[in-house]
């Protein structure tokens, strides 16, 4: 008896739109699962690269705070640091009617904006694919119960039969498929939900990081974090 329930039985009794259905929810799966892993892996090299951020200030001079973060191009904090320095490069060098409309550190501001706005987009991309899996897998795993239980109703009563062995088997197999939308969906949820406290987590310190940079690239030195609001240069080797 046992052996003729389960899953295997609802895809081998199943017609086309049951299994369109699973393997809908199996796509979903996959796809969750390869977004949470991949963005997780970012999230951790991220975290990697804030730790570096603080011995860019320890730097005898810029060149050395760069070579500090490292020379991956992927490195949001690298990528802030060279924004900021090509912005103040830029403005040095533009003409004097560029000078009277937008200051030094407007400039630099929106240049590290966009380069934070750059990084955000990196961080959140794949969010929305969990965003959607989560919110969908429960109706999808539903449809397929529903549609389950209206054949295994018709088959009931094409046989003339409703006895509790005739009943039971099809109707279970027929809510096996919303068990699936909520094991498709559950770990969907709780991975965009970690994603994104990871995601604020390395945005707060990218914020920060770039506010740094826009008090060195304006004053020449960093703003300290003491209540006093000292500016802090960079210390010298």
């Amino acid at each position: 008896m046992d052996s003729q329930l389960g899953l295997f039985n609802v895809w081998s009794q199943g017609d086309w739109i049951i299994k369109a259905v699973a393997l809908m929810l199996m796509v979903m799966s996959l796809a969750s699962w390869m977004v949470i892993i991949l963005k997780a892996l970012d999230i951790l090299q991220y975290k990697k690269f804030s730790q570096r951020a603080e011995d860019f200030w320890h730097s005898e001079d810029f060149a050395t705070g760069l070579a500090k973060l490292g020379p991956d191009e992927n490195n949001p904090f690298r990528q802030l640091a060279l924004a900021g320095r090509e912005a103040t490069a830029h403005h040095r060098n533009t003409k004097t009617q560029l000078h009277d409309t937008l200051d030094a550190s407007d400039w630099i501001t929106r240049s590290l904006r966009n380069a934070i706005d750059d990084s955000t987009a990196r961080l959140q991309s794949g969010l929305a694919i969990l965003a959607s899996v989560g919110s969908t897998a429960p109706f999808v795993g539903l449809f397929g119960t529903v549609w389950g239980i209206y054949h295994a109703l018709m088959g009931i009563g094409i046989a003339g039969q409703a006895t509790i062995d005739k009943v039971a088997g099809p109707i279970g197999e027929a809510l096996i498929m919303t068990a699936l939308g909520l094991a498709v969906a559950i770990p969907a949820v709780l991975g965009y939900n970690a994603l994104v406290r990871g995601n604020k987590s390395v945005l707060v310190k990218l914020n920060r990081f770039a506010h740094d940079l826009h008090a060195y690239f304006v004053t020449g030195a960093r703003v300290g974090s003491s209540a006093d609001g000292k500016v802090v240069p960079m210390k010298k080797a």
